[in-house]
């Protein structure tokens, strides 16, 4: 699990470095930057549970927002064909943009998910 951790933060530092020239970096190099913090928590084993559910509770909340906004996840799907992510991004395609955001947000939680289980997990069996 310390390996997986180790990609995480590594993919989350190059998201949040990658996010200097985007329209509002000050939102999204911090959620980057939160979750490898929690990957490297994790690395150490230290669960703080507060601490993942503040970072899910925003990321969720934000995903729903980035899926059911009129510009988001679903005008994407369903206005617009699902059009291909990795063409270049155009200000007058801001529905391209919002679904590359989603899948970030998706990324982040899962990796979350997936920490919070095995730390839960972990310190059950220290328990016993």
């Amino acid at each position: 699990m310390k390996v997986l951790n180790v990609l995480f933060i590594i993919l989350f530092v190059g998201f949040a470095a990658l996010q200097y020239n985007d329209p509002d970096p000050y939102i999204w190099i911090p959620i980057y930057l939160y979750a490898a913090f929690l990957c490297f928590l994790s690395i150490k084993n230290k669960y703080y549970r507060p601490l993942f559910i503040v970072g899910l509770t925003i990321y969720v909340g934000y995903a729903a927002y980035l899926f059911f906004d009129k510009t988001g996840v679903l005008s994407w799907a369903k206005e617009h064909d699902a059009e291909n992510l990795v063409q270049t991004m155009k200000a007058t395609k801001p529905w391209i943009e919002e679904t590359r955001e989603f899948g970030g947000l998706f990324i982040v939680i899962i990796a979350l998910l997936i920490n919070m289980r095995w730390l839960k997990k972990g310190s059950q069996l220290a328990s016993k």
